[in-house]
């Protein structure tokens, strides 16, 4: 990402004039926005603008990722074979006033010390669940989406990714958030190609 805009007053500037200039756009030849701006039209959109960036209910029920976890990692490269278990930690706390909670996990993988930052968050405006993670190990950046059941306790999200080791491009990937308590949630990575014994990466966090 080039350009980040961290002050929500910012966006809300920055989107609301993208939604004028896109309706100057469609009238071409008239009169200036200054000759044309109706106060109370204008309030209308700040108030759509103010509402989709207020964080609500989807996103109180990310509230149970936030605190220091220990985390046990398995992993399975075939799935007839016994996964390999690693160690880990994580730290998560809300950002951005609530609207993102933000993951630092520490851990090792193929043998190597392994870190990852990730967002999670909920998207008023497309109604779905949106994440992003990044670590030190690729130079890519992940983003999934997802839509949640159980009123938030389990959070489906769907993405694509490209394989280094084969070359593969656009391969499907399903990661699974099952929060089962405040003090414990489980993170499934499956690979859907694989049927019904998908399951590559599960993460099993406990609360410190």
């Amino acid at each position: 990402m080039k350009t980040h805009i961290t002050h929500p007053c910012g966006a809300i500037f920055l989107t609301t004039l993208f939604i004028v200039s896109s309706a100057l756009a469609e009238d071409k030849g008239k009169t200036a926005l200054s000759d044309k701006t109706d106060p109370a039209k204008m309030a209308e959109m700040m108030k759509k603008v103010e509402a989709a960036g207020t964080p609500g209910a989807a996103h109180k029920a990310l509230e149970p990722l936030v605190g220091e976890w220990t985390a046990e990692v398995k992993s399975w490269m075939s799935p007839d074979a016994p996964p390999t278990v690693s160690k880990g930690s994580a730290k998560a706390q809300w950002t951005l006033n609530g609207r993102f909670v933000r993951e630092e996990f520490k851990g090792e993988m193929m043998g190597k010390p392994f870190q990852g930052i990730s967002l999670t968050g909920y998207d008023n405006q497309k109604q779905k669940y949106n994440s992003v993670w990044v670590d030190d190990m690729s130079t890519a950046i992940f983003a999934s989406t997802g839509t949640a059941e159980g009123n938030g306790k389990v959070i489906t999200f769907e993405s694509k990714m490209d394989c280094p080791m084969t070359g593969e491009k656009d391969m499907p990937v399903k990661q699974v958030l099952r929060i089962l308590s405040k003090d414990k949630h489980v993170f499934e990575m499956h690979d859907p190609r694989k049927g019904e014994n998908s399951k590559t990466m599960e993460i099993t966090y406990t609360r410190k």
